[in-house]
């Protein structure tokens, strides 16, 4: 029983034949603490295509790091911003190179249905654990309009499907109610929640003992929220940060919520920073400094010009990180 419900749960499951006992010691360990999974960026070259060599080098930090999972093409992977060849080199790579390393989610939200569908079936041709998909943005839907469009979807995907409730970026916010009838709809198997952290726990209370996964994008909140019962974190920092995470996460599981304390606030304030000087082009400079090589930050994003790449890498928190603080 513990077995079939966790497939849903980690890709190493799906990929390859796992002994019984193992996999209940091992499930046993997963849950002692929190569970990560990391939103990657998207290398890109000069002209925009995917850089294959980074990708490997971005995906073996988090390996590295013990990063339970990925999230390729998310919103830190700017799929809304790839050509439709880049997309779908980033998915069949990422497929490729993630292979046996944990669990693999790949973004597919777009601005409507047969957009959407498109990726899905792009996603099809391969083995993944699951399907991400946003509200569509641009035009705004009502919440029973939504549900219908969710569960299209899911009759499309073969791999799981997860909501992602993004109102940051969609100007949409998915209803507790919306939620839980979704929850009933075979083949949606969880949701990322990327809003309000107290609606978040009011729908985890709404759901009881269902198998349905909430993934939280509250990276400041992660200690009081796995002592909440809360355990499934998902964020793009995570991506440029991994060892810091790894840390966060090494606290928890110790019950050294001290630690914990101090290396969220050290994540506080590389977050500042991250924020200061623009996300996906400071996402560049801090992974380039770490020699994941690539441009995160297609056009129409500015780069850092030269003074700006002087003053971030000579921020005493950037100068913590990349002495491997």
């Amino acid at each position: 029983m513990l077995y079939e419900s966790s497939q849903l749960l980690l890709g190493s499951v799906l990929h390859e034949k796992v002994n019984l006992e193992e996999f209940e010691s091992w499930m046993g360990s997963v849950m002692s603490r929190p569970y990560l999974i990391s939103a990657i960026g998207t290398p890109l070259t000069d002209s925009e295509e995917l850089h294959v060599e980074g990708l490997a080098v971005h995906l073996d930090a988090q390996a590295n790091a013990s990063i339970d999972g990925i999230l390729v093409a998310g919103s830190m992977g700017t799929m809304q911003l790839l050509a439709d060849r880049t997309y779908s080199e980033l998915v069949a790579r990422s497929v490729e190179l993630w292979r046996r390393r944990g669990e693999l989610l790949v973004g597919v939200g777009d601005t409507s249905f047969v957009r959407t569908r498109e990726r899905i079936r792009t996603v099809n041709q391969y083995s993944v654990d699951g399907t991400v998909v946003l509200a569509p943005y641009f035009i705004n839907f009502s919440q029973s309009e939504l549900i219908d469009y969710f569960q299209a979807l899911a009759a499309e995907s073969k791999a799981p499907l997860y909501l992602y409730d993004l109102p940051a970026r969609t100007r949409t916010s998915l209803t507790i109610d919306t939620v839980l009838t979704l929850s009933e709809t075979p083949n949606i198997a969880g949701i990322k929640c990327s809003g309000d952290a107290s609606q978040t726990r009011r729908l985890k209370m709404a759901l009881g003992d269902s198998a349905f996964r909430t993934i939280l994008a509250k990276p400041m909140m992660i200690d009081a929220l796995f002592q909440a019962g809360m355990r499934e974190h998902l964020d793009g920092v995570y991506a440029i940060v991994p060892q810091w995470m790894k840390k966060i996460a090494d606290a928890v599981e110790q019950q050294d919520w001290q630690q914990a304390s101090q290396k969220i606030a050290q994540l506080g304030n590389f977050l500042d920073v991250l924020v200061q000087y623009d996300v996906f082009p400071a996402m560049t400079e801090l992974l380039n400094a770490q020699d994941v090589m690539g441009n995160y930050a297609p056009r129409p994003f500015a780069r850092l010009d030269y003074k700006q790449r002087e003053a971030i890498l000579g921020e005493p928190i950037i100068q913590e990180l990349l002495r491997g603080g």
